[in-house]
């Protein structure tokens, strides 16, 4: 019996190596293999995604809580080289083995490593500290809101992590040398504000910091929950993490201060990426990568031109009928803007009648969400603050995926620095577009896909996303949820928003505006208080291209869907659309005209 249990696995453990070998090696015998490898190995080099996903925890890996991202120049080469040879295993696999679904994963993850070589050229053509997105903002938010501690050694690694943040700023010191010394250099006003960004960061002490008071909340938590560490685990946390905050922390982020102090020295106004080496030709690529269209700048330049007139006659017309005519739409918008009947207390009374308005708000559409859709996702979206250290440079509001653990709800963040940005007939197409049917419609039904490959449940495309939110906007008005002319001007006056972005984005990249010109045509266009203008302004100058993604998505979607509805006459249905649209995951938009494509004539 012993020699026969020998042999079984002598057999198994061959049939393992003949398997397992090409699949983590070679070429994997099945493509869905492949896709696992290329979302395994990706993955297992990004300890903070990890935590963001918590796909591992509810398996007891966790080998990867106590570490953070690695940001030097090497990595960053590495990881392109590595997409590089991705794209050439993908494409090895002869297309005609494969089924339809096959090939709408290999179509999607092929156009996604694709995208990325085409950038290799332009690898160091970004900014790694920021003022709206840099990192010295991103690991201490990522610290607060996304780092878990569940038991004593969710403290510990913590205050690993915590410990580990001269390494992340040694990568991103020798990241800025590399970009400067190919005279990429970010606009003098980028460093003003990441330094001033960077002094509120290190003024509090150690006790009074956010990094400490928030690993005191999460203990506090735990012992409110029965399961709190003992008190000489919790004294030793504690003081592991003020000293990590004096000893590592503060004097980390102060040679990040002397580099932007040098970089100052050096830096001019010129805010568009025209200014770097070969910057047209970055730009048309971030173009590419933000729409996953092929419009160059000049068309995109256009349609949003063309979109902002459109949009203004229709605000004309909903004024009209809420009895007010205007010839210019815009100087009503911002009257309106600034009745006191419309706005909230600048006081922490108001600030949370605010996050209680958009909770009645998005309760009131989640109940109302299968008029549009047959799928709803099983994750909870809730309404938080922005933290106050991010308001300044963060924008109005954004969107936090869930846990696919479940241990985190979706998150609609509503920054609220600013009262007086919020009134209350703009609040329903906010709610809309970062809860629902917005972003967390969107994906939180793609993380909960079954039958796909596990990359298509979390892969992002920014045109997708976004085009599917404001695309929401315009499902939201077609449904009857504004119940006000307001509210539907709330609406139009989000969506004007959105073509004027294709015209400055475009404007400051190609056509040389100046970061003072966007702003005037944007005031001018919108409506919109001049500290919002400037803050989504000086969010373009840093992030090209991405601004873009939102209207160029939401008209290529209601693009599709006029062509299915042309198509199939009577037999169209909004809801199976709708839910075609988000069955698969976030897509290029090429990618998703096949799709659609492909249903007409199914349902024909």
């Amino acid at each position: 019996m012993g020699r026969r249990i020998l042999l079984v696995a002598g057999a198994l453990a061959l049939a393992l190596a003949i398997f397992l070998g090409p699949t983590l090696f070679g070429k994997p015998w099945f493509i869905e293999h492949y896709y696992l490898r290329v979302l395994a190995t990706f993955a297992i080099e990004h300890p903070m995604l990890l935590s963001y996903a918590r796909v591992l925890e509810p398996l007891g890996l966790d080998f990867h809580s106590d570490d953070l991202e690695d940001l030097s120049p090497e990595n960053t080469l590495h990881m392109l080289a590595q997409a590089e040879a991705y794209l050439q295993g993908l494409e090895a696999y002869e297309r005609e083995d494969q089924t339809p679904e096959q090939l709408l994963s290999t179509d999607v993850l092929g156009w996604f490593l694709r995208i990325q070589v085409d950038g290799i050229p332009f690898a160091f053509h970004d900014y790694p500290l920021d003022q709206m997105a840099g990192w010295h903002t991103t690991l201490p938010d990522f610290m607060v809101n996304i780092h878990q501690v569940n038991d004593a050694e969710g403290g510990r690694d913590y205050v690993a992590r915590l410990s580990k943040f001269d390494q992340v700023a040694e990568d991103l010191l020798r990241a800025i040398e590399v970009r400067e010394y190919r005279d990429v250099v970010p606009p003098r006003f980028v460093i003003e504000k990441v330094r001033a960004q960077i002094a509120e960061l290190v003024a509090p002490a150690a006790e009074e910091h956010i990094l400490y008071t928030s690993l005191v909340e999460k203990l506090d938590a735990l012992d409110e929950d029965g399961e709190g560490v003992s008190e000489a685990d919790r004294a030793d946390i504690l003081s592991g993490a003020r000293a990590a905050i004096d000893d590592v922390f503060k004097p980390a982020y102060a040679e990040l201060d002397a580099a932007m102090a040098a970089q100052l020295e050096i830096a001019t106004d010129e805010a568009g990426v025209w200014k770097l080496p070969d910057g047209d030709a970055f730009y048309r690529w971030r173009v590419r990568y933000h729409t996953t269209t092929d419009r160059t700048p000049d068309e995109v330049h256009a349609i949003g031109l063309d979109e902002v007139d459109r949009i203004h006659q229709e605000m004309r017309e909903v004024l009209a009928e809420a009895g007010i005519e205007a010839a210019d739409p815009i100087p009503q918008v911002v009257a309106l803007s600034q009745q006191k009947r419309f706005l909230f207390s600048d006081d922490d009374a108001g600030r949370e009648q605010i996050l209680d308005a958009y909770r009645e708000i998005v309760a009131e559409a989640e109940a109302r969400m299968p008029e549009l859709f047959g799928r709803l996702p099983e994750a909870a979206v809730t309404v938080e603050r922005v933290p106050e250290f991010r308001e300044d440079g963060a924008a109005g509001a954004y969107y936090q995926p869930p846990a696919f653990d479940g241990s985190r709800p979706g998150t609609f963040y509503a920054n609220l620095a600013h009262t007086e940005e919020t009134a209350r007939w703009r609040m329903r197409t906010l709610a809309y577009h970062e809860a629902v049917p917005g972003h967390h419609l969107q994906i939180a039904l793609a993380m909960e896909q079954q039958g796909v490959p596990f990359f298509r449940r979390v892969i992002p495309f920014t045109a997708f996303s976004e085009g599917w939110a404001l695309y929401a906007e315009q499902l939201a008005l077609e449904a009857g949820w504004h119940p006000t002319p307001l509210d539907r001007l709330g609406k139009l006056e989000a969506e004007v928003f959105r073509a004027v972005r294709l015209v400055v984005d475009t404007g400051i990249h190609a056509k040389r505006w100046s970061r003072e010109r966007a702003i005037e045509y944007m005031v001018a266009n919108t409506g919109m208080p001049r500290t919002d203008v400037v803050r989504e302004i000086e969010r373009y100058i840093v992030m090209p291209g991405q601004a873009l993604a939102y209207k160029i998505g939401q008209l290529e979607i209601l693009r599709l869907r006029d062509r299915a509805r042309d198509a199939l006459g009577d037999r169209f249905d909004l809801r199976a659309f709708n839910d075609l649209v988000l069955s698969g995951g976030s897509m290029p938009l090429v990618v998703l005209e096949g799709v659609v494509e492909n249903w007409i004539e199914g349902s024909n």
